[in-house]
């Protein structure tokens, strides 16, 4: 059997359950690398996934005899086969998080299940430590998105639009990997004073200040980055916000390690801001993995403790509203002694 369904097997033992219900397809990918649609069940004696018709092949072309899994074609499942899953089990774990009431009354109903207990986030938890195989995943989409930064800056002139630039980074990814990881943020002049802006039409001036946001995916597994850079000199209030911007997200990148706690992070950079008149007005970070924000969340409110191997990003940002915003972030690994940063573009003053 494979490890991760055996960790989930023995998971769910020291919980007191006989068996599981697993819905949503990232955590199906996680465990098996099935991307199909359909649902996995874990039993006292067997691993089950119940696809339809049009998803056997491919399910089978992806599972060795190692995973142990039986593939089911839902069609073939009789209402008797659904009661016999978990018969004797006293309690069968959900994902409360993820189905909605209605998929969990039909759940209760179709598989006459005794006890439906919440499994509060247990495979999402165990997600957030990577293995050898993910972390050399997403160390390739990193080092894949520098070199499309690198290349986009070489690309940007004067009198292009932010959806050019989007389009190209689009086109630069979809070549090399499996496409973005998220839509790619491109804002210019006052349009980077929004944290989350939509690529316009807007052309790229002379003296202009841009952020890029990007990523890319590897076999599932993502990369996060951002950049903010200046066409021409900056001008003087724009040097010394990034400065306080830069500066905090390398002290940041300090107490990044094994053992330390996210809110204290947090709280440490929000001081600073507040020194300097500012606000931190999203979260320092998130965790990185088959997908762009997961756990662990780190900001002022939820005080994650960081785990060697886990991967998260560093991303202050200061922003003035009409004027212009500044972010920069790197993805980096943490280990016991510190960080080690996957994202390594240029992060002082760039001018294109």
């Amino acid at each position: 059997m494979n490890s991760k369904l055996q960790w989930l097997r023995n998971k769910i033992s020291s919980l007191d359950m006989q068996g599981i219900i697993i819905s949503n397809p990232v955590n199906i990918k996680y465990l098996t690398n099935i991307e199909a649609e359909g649902t996995l069940i874990i039993t006292p004696k067997e691993n089950i996934y119940i696809t339809d018709g049009r998803y056997i092949e491919s399910v089978h072309s992806i599972l060795t005899i190692f995973d142990e899994i039986i593939v089911y074609d839902i069609k073939d499942i009789s209402k008797d086969d659904y009661e016999n899953f978990f018969m004797f089990c006293e309690n069968v774990g959900f994902e409360e998080n993820y189905i909605t009431y209605s998929k969990y009354k039909e759940y209760i109903r179709k598989f006459k299940i005794n006890s439906f207990v919440e499994t509060e986030y247990i495979i999402e938890k165990q997600r957030m430590i990577k293995d050898e195989e993910e972390l050399s995943n997403i160390t390739k989409a990193c080092n894949i998105t520098d070199e499309c930064f690198k290349y986009i800056l070489n690309y940007i002139k004067p009198g292009m639009t932010e959806k050019q630039i989007a389009e190209e980074i689009k086109e630069y990814y979809c070549k090399r990997t499996e496409g973005l990881s998220f839509d790619t943020i491109v804002a210019s002049g006052e349009n980077s004073s929004k944290p989350h802006a939509i690529p316009t039409d807007r052309k790229i001036l002379e003296r202009d200040i841009i952020t890029i946001d990007m990523g890319c995916k590897v076999n599932g597994y993502c990369s996060d980055m951002t950049r903010t850079f200046f066409v021409g000199e900056p001008t003087d209030e724009m040097k010394k916000v990034y400065d306080i911007v830069l500066n905090n997200q390398k002290f940041a990148l300090d107490q990044y390690k094994d053992g330390a706690s996210t809110r204290q992070i947090t709280k440490m950079i929000e001081s600073n801001f507040k020194l300097n008149r500012y606000d931190l007005i999203h979260g320092l970070g998130h965790g990185v993995g088959l997908e762009i924000h997961e756990p662990p969340y780190i900001n002022g409110r939820n005080d994650a403790i960081l785990k060697e191997n886990m991967i998260v990003t560093d991303e202050p940002g200061i922003y003035i509203p009409g004027k212009f915003g500044i972010r920069i972030e790197d993805t980096v690994q943490i280990t016991k002694f510190g960080c080690i940063s996957l994202t390594n573009s240029e992060k002082n003053y760039i001018i294109v």
